[in-house]
């Protein structure tokens, strides 16, 4: 693993699609310490995309199997390539004694995973999952207003992931083929309960209900999670391509009050449109008329009354504090200086990978799966 340095983290990217052009390699050129040395695409147009934007000192290969040979130049393994790549490509990369940080999910199963967690620490080295939804605005409000007591004891977290997409697009995330680890249970789902577990802790129940909606459609576009945590706290995580009315993207309910709030932290859309981390405006801030509110005991009639609105739930307006993707990448630089931990491990992430594989049975067999 490398040391204490002052020279910039040399970082080789594999995959320039959607999670690379979009998700990692913005932020990872936006990261103090860490450089992209090298991108792994062999289209052409891709290859022009990526130079137009980071400059003509970007290298690229067209295989990983390129990185391998020239593992000595590299500091860290990326990879942001189609979900069935993701195991052997961190297994080849692991082999060469590189660090790696793979885009959720890292694998199929939990087994996978435990099998790649094993392989990093037998050879010293970081292995790490990309949830970027940890650093999501409303995410890490939910956060503060758990530690400070707010809403007393939590009994219920409602969580929804909604899109309104009637005609499927296709490509691997849309396939029917098992061996892809496409559908909405691996592709949001990854997100939903990976952000359940890491505010209430461990799963011992979970059941789920899991449809293909869309005419042409070949895998999961409407699912529905239930988890039972093991500190009493029930999870009801929804994903869905198919909603046509969305709900609020968060409602905890707990003993002492409730938090709601509704629509999608702002970093994704802006790094779609080009808006990049570090430049004047403020990184990863929503406007007021956004925020979402805490309260109890609200009723309908406060919304007819003027001020309160049902778009945005009743009671008094909770800050939203600024989403931080760029945060990920930072620590992921300091684990790898030796200043800090890493930021997800894989045995979390292959704890939410024991509940997608519960979700997974319970849909197909109607059962409610003990963990």
């Amino acid at each position: 693993m490398t040391g204490m340095t002052d020279t910039p983290l040399r970082v080789g990217l594999v995959g320039y699609g959607l999670a690379g052009s979009v998700f990692h390699a913005p932020l990872i050129a936006a990261t103090e310490g860490m450089t992209l040395d090298t991108v792994v695409t062999s289209s052409p147009e891709r290859q022009e995309q990526a130079r137009a934007e980071f400059g003509d000192g970007l290298r690229f290969a067209a295989t990983p199997d390129e990185l391998w040979a020239r593992a000595d130049e590299l500091d860290l393994i990326v990879i942001a390539s189609p979900n069935k790549t993701h195991v052997p490509i961190a297994t080849a990369a692991l082999k060469a004694g590189l660090p790696v940080v793979v885009d959720k999910p890292i694998a199929g199963t939990a087994a996978e995973a435990r099998e790649l967690a094993a392989l990093a620490d037998e050879r010293g080295l970081l292995l790490s999952v990309f949830q970027n939804r940890r650093w999501d605005n409303d995410f890490l409000t939910v956060r503060k207003l758990l530690a400070e007591g707010e809403l007393g004891d939590i009994w219920r977290f409602e969580s929804r992931f909604e899109r309104w997409r009637p005609q499927p697009k296709g490509g691997w995330r849309e396939s029917g083929d098992p061996a892809e680890i496409g559908g909405l249970l691996y592709d949001l789902g990854s997100h939903v309960v990976d952000q359940a577990l890491v505010l209430f802790g461990p799963a011992t129940s979970v059941y789920a209900e899991s449809d293909i909606r869309r005419p042409g459609a070949q895998a999961d576009d409407d699912t529905f999670i239930a988890i039972t945590h093991a500190s009493g706290v029930r999870s009801h995580l929804y994903v869905s391509a198919t909603t046509a009315q969305l709900g609020p993207r968060f409602r905890v309910l707990g003993s002492q009050a409730g938090y709601v709030k509704y629509g999608l932290d702002p970093q994704e859309a802006d790094l779609r449109e080009g808006k990049r981390p570090g430049t004047p405006a403020e990184w990863g801030v929503e406007p007021e008329s956004l925020w979402g509110r805490v309260g109890a005991g609200v009723s309908t009639q406060a919304f007819s009354s003027g001020g309160e609105s049902p778009l945005t739930g009743g009671g008094r307006p909770e800050p939203t504090l600024p989403g931080a993707y760029p945060a990920y990448y930072a620590a992921i630089a300091a684990a790898l200086q030796g200043k800090g931990e890493n930021p997800v491990t894989v045995l979390e992430a292959a704890a939410a990978l024991d509940v997608l594989e519960a979700a997974r049975r319970s849909a197909r067999e109607g059962v409610v799966v003990s963990l």
